[in-house]
């Protein structure tokens, strides 16, 4: 479910958007997280999609790496001193935050639309935010260790696994948050350009990652 309904312009009607030359190709494709925004039904939900596959992708590039690198002693490798998977799930973060309010600004100029329906890189950013935050901070009592390690749907970071449980639980809380708007992310959408777009999203992701956090605290 999408809750951006504001109606848009189409990419043709020249009284409504610049000429196609001015097009920002590239921002418009990051924005629409690939073209998944171009989804005619829920484009916030395969927004929301793409970033649980961002958020299992750095385990697996880790494991592939360790695998195609492997020596006679494992417990040596680089894998097991330094939290790589984390490292990456921050620089993805980052690196989709930044790019998501540069471009949604873009696409939100071109289609004279302050939150165009096509733009989901926030959703992306918002769930990635989620599942991170809401799975690689400890519950300290329940501490994983590399012993009982189950990554069978990857991981956030080396004591971080995931589960089938985690990514629909995290996916359901961030579409009700990012549906709900709780204070102060409806208040954030004003703000101007991109960062109205892409705020929201994060705060419903932190009100999510609580959420997630405090179902596994409680046994899941």
């Amino acid at each position: 479910m999408n809750i951006k309904t504001e109606p848009q312009p189409a990419d043709s009607d020249s009284s409504a958007s610049p000429s196609a030359a001015q097009k920002p190709h590239f921002a418009i494709f990051i924005a629409t997280a690939g073209g998944l925004g171009y989804f005619p039904k829920a484009p916030g939900t395969f927004g929301s999609l793409a970033g649980i596959a961002l958020a299992i992708a750095p385990f697996w590039f880790v494991a592939l790496n360790e695998v195609c690198c492997a020596t006679s002693h494992p417990s040596d490798s680089f894998f097991f001193h330094f939290d790589s998977v984390l490292a990456l799930q921050i620089i993805l973060t980052i690196v989709i935050a930044a790019s998501g309010v540069w471009s949604a600004s873009r696409a939100a100029d071109y289609w004279r639309i302050k939150d165009p329906q096509r733009v989901v890189i926030d959703e992306v950013s918002g769930q990635h935010l989620t599942l991170l935050l809401g799975c690689s901070v400890p519950v300290w009592w329940k501490a994983s260790t590399l012993q009982n390690f189950d990554a069978s749907f990857g991981a956030i970071s080396l004591n971080s696994p995931l589960n089938w449980k985690y990514l629909v639980v995290g996916f359901m809380l961030f579409r009700l948050f990012d549906i709900w708007k709780p204070f102060p992310a409806r208040q954030a959408e004003s703000f101007p350009g991109g960062w109205g777009i892409m705020t929201d999203d994060w705060i419903a992701g932190i009100y999510a990652a609580i959420g997630l956090w405090l179902t596994r605290a409680a046994g899941l």
